[in-house]
């Protein structure tokens, strides 16, 4: 697991993302290589954020999901996994950014949990952990 901290999202906030090993290997190499890691219509662009919400109503219509979701449920998904794993709220509270921890729905359990301990769930399913 990598933890990076990164200035993204609303108000350019500072946020920690938990960056898959898989898709670090992916992205050293593509950087090596001096490309992007999600290679746009025209050389040498990146790929917008409308053809990423088209790419995603495709994926989800070839899946078979029905219900009305949007690039966002992914976030939504991320956090459902950590709470699977029993990562504390307030963990989660400051890996997605939020100030109020009634954003994050937070309970008032402490944890003696660790953020670098913390695992991306896509890691988990491509070592055969499932979700």
């Amino acid at each position: 697991m990598t933890l990076e901290e990164t200035v993204i999202g609303k108000g350019r906030k500072n946020r920690y993302a938990i960056l898959s090993q898989t898709a670090l290997k992916v992205s050293k190499e593509r950087y090596m290589s001096r490309k992007w890691s999600f290679e746009g219509a025209e050389l040498g662009q990146n790929i917008t954020i409308r053809t990423v919400q088209a790419i995603f109503k495709q994926a989800c219509e070839r899946s078979g999901i029905n219900k009305k979701v949007a690039v966002h449920t992914l976030r939504h998904s991320f956090v459902t996994h950590l709470l699977e794993r029993s990562i504390d709220l307030r963990y989660i509270q400051e890996l997605l950014g939020h100030k109020s921890s009634k954003t994050t729905e937070i309970c008032t359990n402490a944890s003696t949990k660790n953020l670098s301990t913390i695992k991306n769930p896509l890691d988990r399913l491509l070592e055969g952990g499932g979700p």
